[in-house]
């Protein structure tokens, strides 16, 4: 099925890693170095500035943000005076530091490029880090084809990864201590390369893939029943508004900073959906 969308926001510089929480869609803009929200009104707000560039969003049990900083390599928390360090990654993330989900518990599950994409560097694999509410830190993952949107289920037992240079979706157990295990293959992706990826109640994923310009909705497996078109490049996805069935698509015309600043091509758009979100983020 394919399914069309409307324009909610534009003008954005690139929208990245969308969450909803309390009544808005929070996102990245990546390269505008803003963590912002947008309403359903398309009335945007500046919540905090990340000169690192901020990605991965979530929050603690106690409601604060965290906000992965991505070319410092470091986990941020928003408190009441401004954005705390928790820890600095670069002893354990190979590259820029990516998306991230966070568990009801607190614990960020934190994916890096492992190498530099925008100097077309030659691929190399990396690491997906955990790291707990205290700031103890680990490799949790290794030998990730750039890991990158990801997904925690509802029973908060799986974590299912978006592995973009891999053209898969990967899915590991959580441990109750947080580990990973059992790894395996979840879907195999073809002709198209998995960013940002949300889940639904029908454990059911809406992946966003940028060089096919939009976002598939697949079963375990890889089979594809639904899809969304957009006239650029989609990098994420999110299932939200009041009953979790408003698809958030973010799509921008460049990865490149520099392009990406001078264009301003990012957007956020929106298609109804019938089968509504669960799990995290």
């Amino acid at each position: 099925m394919l399914l069309e969308t409307k324009v909610l926001v534009d003008g954005l510089v690139f929208p990245e890693s969308p969450r909803w929480h309390n009544g808005k869609l929070w996102f990245s803009d990546m390269h505008g170095h803003w963590v912002m929200t947008v309403d359903f009104n398309g009335d945007t707000e500046k919540i905090v500035e990340v000169p690192g560039q901020p990605s991965g969003l979530g929050w603690l049990p106690d409601g604060r943000l965290l906000v992965v900083s991505m070319t410092d390599r470091r986990l941020l928390r928003l408190d009441t005076d401004g954005l705390t360090e928790v820890i600095d990654l670069r002893q354990l993330a190979s590259s820029h530091c990516n998306d991230m989900v966070v568990d009801q518990q607190g614990r960020a599950y934190i994916g890096n490029f492992g190498f530099d994409i925008i100097e077309q560097e030659p691929l190399a694999l990396a690491e997906i880090v955990l790291v707990t509410p205290d700031g103890d830190a680990r490799v949790v993952a290794e030998e990730m084809a750039f890991p990158n949107g990801s997904v925690i289920t509802p029973d908060g037992r799986t974590l299912i990864v978006a592995e973009t240079f891999g053209r898969r979706l990967t899915a590991f157990n959580i441990e109750p201590d947080g580990s990973l295990t059992v790894r395996r293959i979840w879907a195999e992706i073809e002709q198209a390369v998995p960013d940002g990826i949300c889940l639904d109640a029908e454990n059911a994923i809406w992946v966003a893939s940028p060089i096919s310009a939009e976002v598939q909705r697949l079963h375990e497996g890889g089979e594809v029943t639904h899809r969304v078109k957009v006239s650029t490049q989609a990098f994420a996805c999110m299932l939200g508004g009041s009953d979790r069935r408003t698809l958030f698509v973010l799509t921008a015309e460049t990865l490149h900073p520099d392009e990406a600043r001078a264009k301003a091509s990012g957007r956020i758009e929106t298609v109804q959906v019938d089968v509504p979100g669960v799990g995290l983020p």
